[in-house]
């Protein structure tokens, strides 16, 4: 529900649909391959909190941009200091009271899920099982697709990485 509410307020704020937003600033200059569309209710808002379609390899560049601290083709697409907040995490505490537990010692902010492992690993979790990990010190992003027929983190497996190989595209 939160990120539909974020939704409702970057329109009401800017005073066009969030897809406009995404589509404007950030979208069309990434270097996306395709076209993302996104979900609407009844009365056509954009379901913010879960109706993002989009491309596997662009999922992919979107994590690279936040693994490159908001920037592509060095320019900021999104405020460093947004992107820093964001990589400090939550209250564990808080995180831990709410039940996750395949979750042990993370946390989230700014709806990002922090896994405070030793390479500041995080990431974005669908519910279904979708997901986008990125971890800073490999300089790795790994996106997946899932359709787990139910949905809810808290059911999710704890997703553990371990690099073999990290690289970096030239």
């Amino acid at each position: 529900m939160n990120t539909d509410v974020l939704g409702w307020l970057i329109s009401r704020v800017t005073l066009k649909p969030l897809t406009e937003m995404l589509s404007v600033r950030i979208w069309s200059r990434i270097g996306m391959e395709q076209d993302a569309f996104m979900s609407v209710d009844s009365i056509v808002t954009p379901f913010a909190g879960g109706g993002l379609n989009a491309g596997l390899r662009d999922m992919a560049r979107f994590g690279q941009m936040f693994l490159d601290e908001g920037q592509f083709n060095g320019e900021q697409m999104i405020p460093l200091s947004a992107i820093r907040s964001t990589r400090e995490g939550g209250n564990k505490d808080a995180f831990a009271a709410a039940g996750y537990e395949t979750l042990t010692g993370w946390s989230y902010r700014s709806m990002w899920w922090l896994t405070h492992n030793e390479h500041g690993a995080f990431m974005g979790r669908g519910v279904h099982g979708q997901s986008l990990y990125i971890d800073p010190t490999a300089h790795m992003v790994i996106a997946r697709f899932a359709s787990n027929p139910l949905a809810g983190n808290v059911k999710k497996i704890r997703l553990r990485c371990r690099p073999i190989m990290p690289w970096r595209n030239a």
